[in-house]
């Protein structure tokens, strides 16, 4: 499952072999790689069952819901909190680190940094989950904070971690315990309106030097953390583990855009790499083999909705054309005959009418159905359409795709159920 490709590139890869999850697995191999810079978003924790708050499917929604926000954003908006945290801990009661488990993808990235490998690591989550599989914190810039420190709005000062434990525990607002301030205190997340931590401009330029570039999970709509690819050198290969293309990834000559899960995509570079085994285990370990199964089945239920959404859309789009090849043939139909009626007219000059000097129109219309495009994805241009886009990578999309590359329990092409419990 998975597809592997560059688009829109500016011509043959120069420090690849080519565009393939093989050559940058073979990059790494050569040694060539010693500074991979990693970027993450919210893709790499889906697995892990973290929610999205603006869903109505997932509790949170509804919970904060009841308390009449005046959006699902306002409890991520400074001014607002301090007016009325409380909504803020309804939802710190569920996200509080401790509550969900690293995916395979964080896992892999801490065995970048056990192998000397990992330069530095950017990401936007706030859930730690970074640190809860090993990373070195050292390594770590947490663009938009995190719940790992928190302290008073008013005179800044340090709040305890058990306290702080125990006021989420109940969705209770914690006050600063300072003589004379009983200021409010919040987690170190960067809130709107909020200046992002000073580490993220100290280590920006860490990106500069990468000699690779691992970009997982995110949509790169929010700045100045969607600028990060933009940092790296041209000649510096950028591997995009999503769910779609975003950003410029995919327009470098060395691009590789890996569509699909993040952990899908990352066991298939471990399996390129030959570290699969190790990778497994070591994320077995560190989760229980409770939360392993839970995760994996998780992504297998994800992908079994996905094909059927992909399925029906399909279905539409058949009958839709099926319609309209009806209707062209009826119109066609239509007009043969009326072509036929002027010939048999035009052999009978004495029924001529005053208006039948007026040509008809020989030529009948038919539906043009553009074939799909067989050149590779960099035949495409970024220029088109949302819609077409849309039904194009349906096709190829690779969550899209149950076929020969597809396998339910995560193993290599054709080797069955290898990794399923």
């Amino acid at each position: 499952m998975g597809q592997d490709q560059s688009v829109v590139s500016e011509g043959p890869p120069v420090t690849l072999s080519e565009c393939s999850l093989d050559a940058v697995a073979d990059y790494i191999k050569s040694g060539k790689a010693r500074r991979i810079v990693v970027m993450t978003g919210a893709g790499i924790s889906t697995a892990a069952g973290i929610p999205d708050f603006r869903s109505p499917e997932t509790g949170l929604y509804a919970n904060l819901a009841k308390l009449n926000l005046p959006e699902p954003e306002a409890v991520f908006d400074l001014n607002f909190f301090k007016t009325n945290p409380k909504p803020f801990y309804v939802l710190a009661k569920d996200l509080y680190p401790g509550n969900f488990h690293p995916t395979i993808s964080h896992v892999f990235i801490r065995m970048l940094s056990s192998k000397g490998l990992l330069h530095q690591l950017y990401t936007q989550n706030i859930d730690c989950l970074e640190r809860a599989a090993g990373i070195p914190s050292e390594l770590i810039v947490e663009a938009h904070g995190s719940f790992a420190n928190q302290r008073c709005i008013e005179c800044k000062t340090p709040f305890p971690h058990d306290l702080m434990r125990d006021h989420i525990s109940r969705a209770e607002v914690p006050r600063c315990t300072q003589p004379n301030c009983n200021g409010l205190v919040k987690p170190d997340i960067v809130f709107f309106h909020e200046a992002l931590p000073s580490l993220f401009y100290d280590r920006i330029h860490m990106a500069d030097s990468a000699d690779l570039a691992l970009v997982m999970g995110t949509s790169l709509q929010v700045h100045p953390f969607a600028s990060l690819p933009e940092q790296v050198p041209r000649h510096v290969p950028r591997v995009l583990f999503n769910l779609e293309r975003v950003g410029s990834l995919g327009s470098h000559a060395d691009d590789v855009l890996v569509l699909g899960d993040c952990d899908t995509g990352v066991r298939k570079l471990a399996d390129a790499l030959g570290w699969r085994e190790e990778l497994e285990a070591e994320w077995r370990q560190l989760v229980g083999k409770k939360e392993a199964k839970k995760q994996l089945q998780g992504v297998t239920k994800r992908d079994a909705e996905l094909y059927d959404e992909v399925t029906r859309l399909a279905d539409e789009v058949d009958e839709v054309l099926h319609l309209k090849d009806q209707e062209a043939s009826r119109k066609a139909s239509s007009e043969e005959g009326e072509q036929h009626a002027e010939g048999i007219t035009e052999q009978q000059p004495e029924n001529r009418s005053e208006n039948s000097h007026i040509p008809i129109e020989s030529q009948v219309p038919t539906l043009e159905v553009s074939p799909q495009p067989t050149g590779t994805a960099r035949d495409s241009t970024p220029e088109t359409s949302k819609a077409s886009a849309t039904a194009t990578e349906s096709l190829a999309h690779p969550a899209a795709r149950v076929s020969s590359d597809y396998s339910p329990g995560f193993g290599l092409p054709g080797d069955g159920n290898k990794w399923k419990y």
